[in-house]
């Protein structure tokens, strides 16, 4: 008879929806688990997480917003997202679920869990092997049958309070927990209460001050104490219930601390959201991070120093952007604008000499000339109007923010709420019902004892092993990156190319498809294709560092590198290209600038732009931006005018 060895599934609990109340006002229509974190959905991570961890199973438990859910999952996998290949995910809802211990005790009630399973929240975001502590809590529960939790925790350096941090005791021989304190966001503690057994009972006792991400490893009866303890409302609940009853329930919590090079961080507030994205930006999060691609293949970013990743779909002209930025696909930026700290969505336009400072913008959103927004939450959908000045503003999906408006620590709605704070807000536009920060009052008693969820701020700390890097105070003296837009990443390549080449004596054929590939990669379109090359020519260091005869300079460049000019700079539109080029040339070379007429001439004597194009150029020329110019130019354009006339004389 053959015996069939089955192979053991790995299965996995995500608890969505957890936190709501601290996500408003967006948690109020959608589930918090599917709010963008650097453009992507928070229950991508937690997925591509689990699938990375070898997860074959995967029970998403959502109580607000089950449909909500139900319909992403739906979508992801009709779309052939990468944590979908190998894992089977099903979504659990519970219209009676109001906490977490609900939720443990619907799950196990059904009989879906069999064997130790992964728990972990849909907000977390974590790069850690977490198959590996699943292979370390079946080690323990072989010695110790009653293990039925183990704890994952991560080292906490971060000095900035937001909710998760907790203290421990655990003995450090077998890793069992004997005491767990959630430390206050308000305070700093200094004495701690632990009972005196915890270290007369055990040899060797450590006292570690970490951050909960809220992840576990769980044997099948953690389920079903939930089911017998109808007080274990939460997970503290649960870790408290287990410490004071160890010998009646005959249980006991082990602790597992991911090393340095592992991630882990629960999104339970606005601060942590702002932690956790800034953490995705600096890369701590590796390989879950924007140009890696979260939930598909393709690449989505070009990533840039200073960490910039943008879109090779969006657009930028002159544009500052400092560090720790993200431009999500098709999002336009106006000239003038600056941005730091950011995240932009996709389909949003912002327009010009707008300044942002740690804001997160979600998808087709709307910000109009002129605009100030620190410290802002922009939901999917809404405009700002121009000359608005928004500052720690959480703006709803849909809204409409009249120009010329000043808000600070205020929550903005599109329709009046329905939860009787009619009374503490005001109107400002047909879509758009502010509640300013001071006027909201807790709902029930239980928030009332809490105190307030923390707001974004200054990020001031720098740390070695931080899980953010980013230091606000030292980033606003430093300068603006170098690279502002993809125009200027791809002009950058150009100039390399076109410099090894000319070094080289390189086969122009060669260098053409070094520049084509380039464009390709930067998704350039052809006519900025040809401004840049002949910006790039004009930027090689036999032009851009001589102080010899302009004409010269120009030879020892075009003799070598003509088939390349001629290859782009083929059609009048193109000649237009190539001398709106050299208005940039005039403003940054001051070799060039003075002998511009010169310029002009020789690249008209060697046909690369005619006479037509050029009168036509001059003429388009701003009496008062382009003076100076012009003024250069001016003898030149008279010789052509007359020769033209004297042309046209002999012909008659």
């Amino acid at each position: 008879m053959k015996k069939f060895i089955n192979k053991e599934i790995v299965q996995a609990i995500l608890i969505a929806d957890s936190n709501a109340k601290n996500f408003r006002p967006f948690s109020e229509t959608e589930s918090v688990a599917l709010l963008p974190m650097v453009n992507e959905p928070m229950l991508d991570y937690a997925l591509e997480a689990l699938n990375r961890s070898g997860v074959m199973e995967v029970f998403i438990f959502s109580s607000l917003h089950y449909e909500n859910v139900k319909g992403f999952i739906n979508e992801s996998l009709a779309s052939a997202s990468c944590w979908a290949i190998g894992m089977t995910v099903h979504v659990i809802g519970g219209e009676g679920c109001r906490c977490f211990g609900d939720a443990m005790r619907e799950l196990d009630s059904k009989g879906l869990i069999r064997e130790n399973f992964i728990l972990l929240d849909a907000n977390c975001v974590t790069n850690a092997d977490l198959k590996s502590i699943l292979g370390q809590h079946k080690k323990t529960v072989a010695y110790d049958k009653g293990a039925v939790a183990t704890l994952i925790f991560k080292q906490a350096n971060i000095h900035v309070r937001t909710g998760s941090e907790v203290m421990i005791a655990m003995d450090i021989q077998n890793k069992r927990l004997h005491h767990y304190q959630e430390l206050s966001m308000d305070s700093k503690e200094i004495n701690f209460e632990i009972p005196l057994e915890v270290f007369t009972h055990n040899s060797e006792i450590a006292l570690l001050n970490l951050i909960n991400p809220e992840i576990a490893i769980g044997s099948p009866s953690m389920l079903s104490l939930f089911s017998d303890n109808f007080d274990f409302e939460t997970r503290a609940d649960f870790i408290r219930g287990i410490l004071i009853n160890e010998e009646i329930l005959d249980s006991r919590i082990y602790i597992s601390l991911l090393s340095r090079q592992h991630y882990a961080r629960k999104v339970s507030n606005w601060l942590s959201y702002q932690i956790v994205s800034n953490d995705i930006i600096n890369r701590w999060t590796y390989p879950l991070v924007p140009d890696m691609g979260i939930k598909c293949l393709t690449q989505q970013y070009v990533f840039l120093k200073n960490n910039i990743y943008r879109s090779a779909t969006a657009n930028l002209v002159k544009v500052g952007l400092r560090e720790n930025v993200v431009i999500g696909n098709k999002s336009a930026v106006g000239l003038g604008s600056h941005l730091d700290c950011s995240v932009i969505g996709r389909n949003v336009l912002i327009g010009q000499n707008c300044r942002l400072h740690y804001v997160f913008i979600f998808d087709n959103v709307i910000v109009e000339d002129n605009c100030v927004l620190e410290f802002c939450i922009i939901g999917s959908g809404s405009k700002i109007g121009s000359n608005c000045e928004l500052k720690n503003v959480l703006v709803d999906y849909n809204c409409v923010i009249p120009k010329n408006t000043k808000l600070m620590k205020s929550q903005v709605f599109s329709s009046l709420p329905k939860d009787g704070r009619d009374e503490m807000t005001r109107k400002i536009s047909e879509k758009a019902y502010v509640i300013d920060d001071g006027a909201e009052v807790a709902d029930d008693e239980d928030e009332r004892n809490h105190p307030a969820s923390p707001k974004m701020g200054k990020l001031t700390t720098i740390l070695v092993d931080s899980d953010y890097s980013c230091s606000s105070d030292e980033s606003e003296s430093r300068g603006c990156s170098p690279i502002l837009d993809d125009a200027n990443g791809f002009l950058s390549e150009v100039i390399d190319s076109l410099t090894r080449g000319l070094q080289e004596k390189s086969n122009p054929e060669y260098l053409k498809l070094e520049i084509n590939s380039s464009r390709y990669a930067y998704n350039m379109s052809l006519r900025e294709v040809n401004f840049n090359v002949v910006k790039a020519i004009f930027n090689l260091p036999p032009i851009k560092e001589s102080s010899r005869n302009i004409s010269v300079a120009l030879n020892t460049v075009f003799d070598q590198l003509k088939p390349i000019i001629t290859h782009y700079i083929t059609t009048d539109d193109a000649m237009m290209d190539c001398l709106k080029a050299l208005e940039d040339i005039f403003e940054e070379n001051e070799f060039v600038r003075s002998r511009m007429s010169q310029v002009v001439h020789y690249l008209y004597d060697k046909d690369f732009i005619t006479e037509d194009i050029i009168l036509a150029w001059y003429e388009q020329l701003d009496n008062d931006q382009h003076k100076i110019l012009k003024q250069t130019l001016q003898k030149f354009i008279e010789w052509l005018e007359q020769s033209s006339d004297g042309d046209n004389e002999e012909t008659d």
